[in-house]
Parts: C-alpha cells; sequence; structure tokens
C-alpha cells in the first residue's frame, strides 16, 4: 500500500485508484485483496482508508485464512470495524465457501469417508482458536440434512449432554450422525475423554436406532477418524457406507 494514501478516504483518490471504479473497469481479479474488502468496508475510519483497513485486517488476523477464522466478536474489536462491517465481510467469504461447494456437487453433500467430512468442514474448523462441537444429521444415504454447533470454547465432554445430541437426530428425523470436533492445538489425536465420550453417543445411538458414524476431530494440519483409528465399538453402520 502506497504510504501516502493511508491517511486518505477513497472519495480523496483519483477516480482510476479507487477500488469499485477500478473493479468496474477491469475486473475483480485487477483488484488487491485489501482492495476487495474496501469494497466490503465502504468506508474506513479517521485517519484510515477502507483500503488501509483492508491491510490492517489482512495483517491482525493472517490473510484471508486467519480472517475466515476469526470471531465476529474478535472483528468487531478491530478499530474502524463494528458490527455492521464485521458482518460484511463474514457474508462474503461464506459466499464465497458456498459457491465453491455448489461447483462440488450442490448444498446437501453426501459423506461416505471422513475424508469427505474434512473436505466439507476443514474451512469452518481449522484455524480456530476455540474448541468447537459439531454435529452432522443425515438421511438414509448419507445425504447431509443439518449441521448444528453445540458448544464453542473448551468442551468439557463430561458435561456434554448426549441427550441433546440425540434430540438433534431425532428433530432433525436424521437416520444417521457424525460427531466433528477441532483441536486449537494442531494435534488431532483423540484423548481418553473424547474416546469415552464418543463411546457414550455410539452406545445412545445404538439405544435409539440412530447409527453413529464417526467422530471426527480436525486440526490445521489433519484430520482423525475415532472409528478408524480407536476400539470405540461403533458396530455396523446398518448398511451404510462408511470408508
Amino acid at each position: 500500500m502506497d504510504d501516502k494514501q493511508s491517511g486518505k478516504g477513497i472519495r480523496d483518490l483519483p477516480a482510476s485508484e479507487r477500488p469499485r471504479e477500478r473493479l468496474e473497469q477491469r475486473g475483480e481479479g485487477a483488484l488487491s485483496k485489501a482492495e476487495l474488502l474496501a469494497i466490503l468496508l465502504r468506508v474506513g475510519v479517521e485517519g484510515k482508508s477502507a483500503v488501509a483497513l483492508g491491510h490492517e485486517l489482512l495483517s491482525t488476523f493472517g490473510e484471508l485464512r486467519g480472517l475466515h477464522a476469526a470471531s465476529f466478536d474478535e472483528l468487531c474489536a478491530v478499530n474502524g470495524v463494528g458490527p455492521a462491517k464485521a458482518a460484511q465481510v463474514r457474508a462474503a467469504i461464506e459466499l464465497g465457501y458456498r459457491l465453491q461447494m455448489e461447483k462440488e456437487g450442490g448444498d446437501r453433500p453426501k459423506f461416505s469417508s471422513p475424508e469427505d467430512v474434512d473436505a466439507y468442514m476443514h474451512h469452518l474448523l481449522a484455524n480456530k482458536n476455540q474448541e468447537e462441537l459439531w454435529v452432522l444429521a443425515l438421511t438414509t444415504r448419507n445425504t447431509l440434512i443439518r449441521k448444528l454447533q453445540l458448544y464453542k470454547g473448551t468442551v468439557n465432554h463430561s458435561s456434554a449432554r448426549i441427550a441433546e445430541i440425540m434430540e438433534i437426530a431425532i428433530r432433525s428425523h436424521a437416520a444417521a450422525i457424525i460427531l466433528v470436533h477441532n483441536h486449537p492445538s494442531g494435534d488431532c489425536s483423540p484423548s481418553p475423554e473424547d474416546l469415552r465420550f464418543t463411546e457414550e453417543v455410539v452406545r445412545a445411538g445404538k439405544l435409539l436406532d440412530i447409527a453413529v458414524l464417526d467422530h471426527i476431530i480436525i486440526s490445521s494440519q489433519d484430520k482423525t477418524s475415532i472409528r478408524r483409528t480407536s476400539k470405540v465399538p461403533f458396530g455396523n453402520t446398518s448398511g451404510k457406507r462408511w470408508d
């Protein structure tokens, strides 16, 4: 970024240098990430243009991947952002992700392996700095009905209500579920508590005739399938294909 522009507003720039006009004339591919963010942000803050604010966001959170991982509150905490701009940034990133999902086969993915789950959930969990627990509710053909976040922060599995997880499946008319959570440390090896918790959910699922296909742990580096790597007695999947 040119230092002489850092304190200028977008309107102070020549028309040929304004992000919106450049996009119109040359296409979005001609703009930098900071300039694209500036179009979303619309205005900067006193002494800082929208482009400079875009640069600050990228620098603060570590480019687009880090920006995506940032929470709503973390974005709002940046001087000059606030709730409206934070919502615009998060909405744009989510639209980009959903476009990619449409290209890969639609809004309702079908899962047949831990790799499928990782491909679908990696963008949500891999770079988060807090632990989150999600439930994927599936049809008899392993097509996603809904995904729901149950916990955010340090998850104390001993306090996680198994009934709440099963309620999601029942209310969704799901035939199966997959548990997904992340390890912000980067080590996706399951802890003894992860294994105990998984076994309790599997046991509850058998009582209710709801298949628990797997519990996937995602980190920034890798993913782990508890079904593949542990002795948790998942049992068969009632004819479902699960690799």
